[in-house]
């Protein structure tokens, strides 16, 4: 019998930038794409919060953001999971924030060992793609395997539910039809 799959996510509502504007998510565009993956797959979310939240305003936010990037830090989080142990499969869901993930997803990948587990990486953007997130996934958990990851645009993520099926399938989480 399969393990569970763990979808552990990084999202953030509000002022977001979609399309070249700026608008207001009731729900995130990561969010969203976990919500998906967890209908298809039967998969636990996990929501990655952290202590002290970023600014509603968009450009404040990118602004904290940079800052905890160049700062290398480490922002404490709301949750923990007690163990993965139970999981041999993790979706890992962020938006691209200056290249990479962001910071609070950092504490969460430092916070366990994640060797021997597979880990997806699912990135939504605006443009940028994976950014160097994949190389900085494999170098936080050297002893997990890291498979290609799946970009999805923000602006185009409620309508991304065929991309997420087709991933899913590629790396053996669904059934084929």
């Amino acid at each position: 019998m399969k393990k569970p799959i763990l979808i552990a996510y990084f999202s953030r509502a509000g002022s977001n930038y979609i399309s070249g504007q700026i608008v207001n998510l009731s729900v995130g565009n990561t969010e969203v794409a976990a919500m998906k993956i967890q209908e298809m797959t039967g998969g636990e979310l996990f929501k990655i919060n952290q202590v002290h939240k970023y600014s509603d305003d968009y450009i404040t936010c990118t602004e904290q953001a940079k800052q905890e990037l160049q700062e290398n830090a480490r922002p404490e989080l709301t949750d923990s999971l007690d163990s993965i142990d139970g999981f041999e499969t993790i979706i890992l869901g962020y938006p691209n924030w200056w290249g990479t993930m962001p910071m609070p997803v950092w504490t969460f990948l430092e916070s366990h060992d994640f060797s021997g587990k597979t880990i997806l990486p699912l990135c939504t953007n605006e443009g940028s793609g994976m950014g160097g997130s994949e190389r900085d996934i494999k170098k936080l958990c050297p002893g997990a395997k890291v498979v290609n990851g799946l970009a999805i645009q923000g602006g185009s993520v409620k309508n991304a539910g065929k991309s997420i099926e087709s991933w899913l399938k590629t790396n053996g989480l669904l059934q084929a039809r």
